[in-house]
């Protein structure tokens, strides 16, 4: 009877100290949010400030006032939309590309290690090569428009998914691997049961990356040659110097960049949760 109520009021103190230590972790991450939160609205006061007060030329650099209102009347009559629709297309299409062939790239590498050895001095010099260099020739070589563009952000992300999934392949256990191997497994089965799901994680990452990477593409090829989307409204903001466009165009691009990016995150929460 006596171990029964010791045992009952242990879990009772460990259930206790479990809950305050999740009350103190919940509190923390609050703090956090209203930290990144503050020094936002700390940024935006400043620079409003500022440009009220002519401490900086609000003719360079307009200010939220001003931005915000101009955000408005693009909503308002469409355009702000119609912008950002294109471009958020041209992303999602960039990157969904970029990512399948770069995992089927990546499974050919790690099935022929005579093929990756080849080629990995090339992705090695790919990876380093400024990207943003290859536009004009892309551009050439895709045609203008928004196949030009989707290829210039497919040609950004397809070689960092290339290595990063490969790499994320090598790293796999090896004493399961040949453990597999003992029972007579075929690679297909290998990469199947144990390299694939594995991997997912290190994809997974990838994938936030290049979310990123196929924004740079997308707004670069819009610089270029397109007439509508975010970047167009960046550089039309810029050549009229209209400072508050270029910022509204800035602010919508930020915002659409983390939405998707949050979207991964979202995922691969969603994804390791379920493998517990």
């Amino acid at each position: 009877m006596c171990m029964s109520n010791n045992k009952t009021f242990g879990n009772t103190l460990h259930s206790s100290s479990h809950m305050e230590y999740l009350k103190a972790l919940k509190q923390h991450r609050l703090k956090i949010k209203l930290s990144q939160v503050c020094v936002l609205l700390g940024f935006l006061l400043l620079w409003e400030v500022a440009a009220t007060l002519n401490w900086i030329d609000s003719f360079f650099t307009s200010k939220p006032s001003e931005v915000f209102k101009l955000i408005i009347n693009l909503s308002r009559d469409g355009s702000l939309f119609k912008h950002t629709a294109i471009s958020v297309f041209e992303v999602v299409m960039g990157f969904v590309i970029g990512t399948i062939l770069g995992t089927i790239a990546a499974i050919m590498l790690w099935w022929s290690d005579f093929a990756a050895k080849v080629l990995d001095p090339y992705l090695v010099v790919l990876n380093a090569l400024p990207k943003i260099a290859l536009g004009p020739i892309i551009i050439i070589w895709a045609g203008a428009g928004m196949r030009g563009i989707i290829v210039t952000a497919l040609a950004i992300s397809l070689v960092v998914t290339i290595l990063a999934t490969y790499n994320g392949f090598k790293e796999v256990d090896e004493e399961k691997i040949k453990m597999l191997m003992t029972f007579g497994a075929t690679k297909f089965q290998i990469l199947q049961k144990v390299v694939f799901p594995a991997s997912i994680p290190t994809m997974l990452n990838t994938m936030k990356i290049n979310i990123g990477m196929s924004w740079v593409g997308v707004i670069v090829g819009e610089f270029l040659v397109s007439k509508a989307g975010l970047g167009y409204l960046i550089v039309y903001g810029g050549q009229v110097f209209r400072l508050d466009i270029v910022m509204a165009g800035v602010i919508v691009l930020a915002i659409a960049t983390a939405l998707m990016y949050q979207l991964i995150v979202w995922l691969e929460a969603k994804f390791l949760r379920g493998r517990q």
